[in-house]
């Protein structure tokens, strides 16, 4: 039966994008003020691929953990309380930063506590689609989440992020907590009840147990686990970076720092829009496959150029080709994921891709100092992901991923 504009189901979508929306915004304002923030403090490239680490420590620490949980508990009801945290933990910087008392050691303890918050809210935001829309729209549900990613964190984010440090320090930190909290209200609308149909035992390690154990014995899902492990691991070792190479490579300045960005998110949102029919076209594999290969192309095309220009259009093929591997990796995962398992299957696949995020920039910052330019980092990420193509046709050529 087609769906109509009245659709319950539909509806309660569209409030999930909206709190998406604002959340994303708040994320993308403060992906920029943040290193900005810190770069005033220390130009140090080890200080600040620590940020980027300490920023996705939370996941690697605490992902098994939040989708444990987002299993036992209403989904809805726990993304309204992690955003509210985050609101307040960003309020609260908002008034340090505005007071100029705020040190590195500050930024490193805030970012730690907004990523533990995002562990839960990410969780349980990334396993309710299923619940919101049928298993032949997935595709497209998940590329409307990724394109509200981008708007969000890129297209207004970015921009408006820097526009507003450049102007008052402590700016671009209120649109932030203000967006988390916009994110937490929007979600009361979402008519309702979204915690799992599953009695659970009476201890949360026989839960997570039995995720794993799900995980493990799949034939495919592992292999996808590995694939995106290795992508978010080598991909870092260059976005940790990023700050650097267009403040000190490029030679751009704060403002223009996030017209960078908006110029990759241009290509971002373009992926999102273009995965659903690239999959329909060629499959989910050759997608998979060719986005690895074009972030290799746009990383390592990066580290060879100083043109601003040319930078950010690579920079925009690579953030095309990572949403359309992300739409692929996702509604595979709803795919092929009991419902009730989902949240631990996610936990476990967070631990290991968004885990290794913080391994990543450390090991970029040390490679940065190691070779001596943010650029040289970018090429040798490059060359990586190529390796991780390769990996990835090889683990999967008796996987069409359908």
């Amino acid at each position: 039966m087609a769906r109509t504009p009245s659709d319950p189901s539909a509806s309660r979508f569209r409030w999930l994008i909206a709190s998406s929306a604002t959340s994303n915004l708040g994320d993308g304002v403060s992906k920029v003020a943040f290193p900005l923030l810190a770069s005033t403090l220390t130009r140090d490239p080890v200080q600040i691929a620590a940020l980027s680490a300490v920023q996705f420590l939370p996941w690697l620490l605490f992902a098994a953990l939040a989708g444990t949980l987002v299993d036992r508990v209403d989904r809805k009801r726990a993304m309204i309380i992690a955003n509210a945290a985050r609101a307040v933990v960003v309020a609260a910087i908002t008034v340090l930063v505005a007071l100029h008392t705020v040190d590195i050691w500050t930024i490193y303890v805030s970012a730690l506590l907004i990523g533990t918050a995002e562990t839960v809210a990410d969780s349980a935001a990334n396993v309710l689609p299923p619940a919101l829309v049928p298993a032949d729209r997935l595709e497209n549900a998940n590329s409307k989440l990724q394109a509200c990613e981008i708007v969000g964190q890129t297209f207004l984010g970015g921009p408006v992020g820097s526009a507003t440090f450049a102007l008052f320090a402590a700016f671009p930190f209120l649109l932030t907590s203000a967006g988390f909290a916009v994110a937490a209200a929007v979600l009361i609308g979402m008519a309702g009840s979204y915690r799992p149909r599953q009695e659970h035992p009476a201890h949360i390690r026989t839960d997570f147990t039995e995720g794993f154990r799900w995980l493990r014995g799949n034939p495919v899902v592992p292999r996808l686990l590995a694939v995106a492990g290795l992508l978010s691991l080598v991909s870092e070792l260059a976005q940790a970076q990023l700050v650097l190479y267009a403040l000190e490579d490029l030679r751009l300045s704060d403002a223009t720092f996030g017209l960078f960005a908006f110029v990759g998110g241009i290509g971002g949102l373009a992926g999102a829009g273009l995965a659903p029919r690239l999959v329909r076209r060629t499959g989910r594999r050759p997608v998979l496959i060719g986005g690895v290969l074009c972030c290799a192309l746009g990383f390592g095309g990066m580290g060879l150029t100083s043109l601003p220009v040319l930078s950010a259009v690579l920079f925009g093929l690579f953030a095309a080709a990572v949403v359309a591997v992300n739409v692929v990796l996702a509604t595979v995962r709803h795919t092929l994921v009991p419902g009730e398992l989902l949240g631990r299957v996610l936990g476990v696949w967070r631990t290991v891709v968004w885990g290794a995020i913080p391994v990543g920039a450390l090991l970029g910052g040390l490679l940065t100092k190691l070779l001596g330019s943010a650029g040289r980092t970018f090429t040798a990420s490059g060359v990586m992901l190529l390796i991780v193509a390769g990996y990835a046709a090889l683990a999967l050529r008796r996987h069409p991923l359908r």
